[in-house]
């Protein structure tokens, strides 16, 4: 068995020291540079291992809280109207399943939000790069919600376009002007919306 040089005590190597006695000898700075190092190289690995799917739902569930408080704080009744909270436990029920129910059941928006005696489907995105175009939404197959609206939050901006405006070629890009806050269905806050715009950006600008 290989014995500290020092102490006598077990160590790895032939002729060497123990852990003590390697600290005691004045090479600890060196054993910090060296676990410093060791977890530099854990946490890269860790950070590789980053599941794409797993970090767009959180994205997406913070974009939600986002616009359901920023609804609420504008005077609207708001409704969890998606598809765990209408039918909960049906998601895995669906799994492997076909057809035009489950869609529909997978494409519900996410709120009904109600003020005025008008209500309104709402469907929340968080996109990076600020786009939204009608094969993002038609993916699955034909959008069966036609009356709904989908609000884009941004890293910058909180914007707005119905289904209708984006079967008739319109679109969500990064410069367009399709602002929340210019929404005739809403008559919105303007003022409340860019306050919750910055609550965006603290959330995303580092994602």
């Amino acid at each position: 068995m290989a014995e500290c040089i020092t102490c006598g005590e077990y160590t790895k190597f032939n002729g060497g020291l123990c852990f003590s006695c390697y600290k005691k000898d004045g090479n600890s700075k060196d054993t910090l540079v060296i676990e410093k190092e060791s977890k530099k190289k854990e946490i890269k690995k860790s950070e590789s291992k980053e599941n794409p799917w797993i970090s767009g739902v959180i994205k997406g569930r913070i974009a939600e809280t986002i616009v359901e408080e920023l609804f609420r704080s504008l005077g609207f009744q708001v409704f969890s109207y998606g598809m765990e909270n209408s039918i909960p436990g049906i998601k895995d029920l669906l799994k492997g399943v076909r057809g035009d129910v489950s869609k529909n059941i997978r494409q519900m928006p996410d709120f009904v939000v109600f003020k005025d005696n008008q209500a309104h489907f709402i469907e929340v995105k968080y996109r990076a790069n600020g786009e939204l175009k009608l094969k993002d939404i038609n993916k699955y197959g034909d959008y069966p919600f036609e009356n709904a609206l989908f609000v884009l939050v941004t890293k910058k901006h909180i914007k707005c376009i119905s289904y209708k405006e984006l079967l008739d070629g319109k679109e969500i890009t990064s410069t367009s002007h399709n602002y929340l806050g210019k929404r005739k269905e809403f008559n919105t806050d303007k003022d409340l919306i860019i306050e919750y715009c910055r609550y965006a950006v603290k959330f995303f600008e580092n994602v």
